[in-house]
């Protein structure tokens, strides 16, 4: 499984968990194809992501501009949160394809003003 598919896997368990009383691995069971297997990259976004909330959270509610976390729209939310976790945690990625990773998670699950508000957001942290 590549990254980007590993990505928009883990959005969709994200997106699950964000709702649902399912554990971290029967919401990876959920959005895997059948008789494909989880990948070690795919693990580590939705557990890190899980694993770090309140303080992905809390680093988003300092970022966001006339908005709360909670007013956010779930995909948005589900998106930022991802990405936030990758910029924070996974330091071998740049951060540029992060950004581009979540831009595109948006334009497909999101409407038109979604990757454009994300990436606004996302901005501000890659900003040095």
């Amino acid at each position: 499984m590549k990254r980007t598919e590993a990505r928009q896997k883990a959005f969709q368990a994200l997106f699950q968990l964000d709702s649902t009383e399912l554990t971290i691995e029967e919401a990876i069971g959920h959005v895997l194809e059948e008789e494909q297997e989880s990948n070690a990259f795919l693990n580590k976004l939705v557990r890190g992501t899980t694993e770090n909330q309140a303080e992905i959270d809390a680093a988003l509610e300092q970022k966001l501009e006339k908005w709360t976390l909670n007013r956010l729209p779930k995909i948005e939310r589900t998106v930022l949160r991802l990405a936030v976790y990758e910029i924070l945690h996974e330091l071998d990625t740049p951060n540029k394809v992060v950004m581009n990773e979540a831009i595109e998670l948006c334009k497909t699950y999101g409407d038109e003003k979604s990757s454009k508000f994300v990436n606004g957001v996302l901005s501000k942290f890659t900003e040095q």
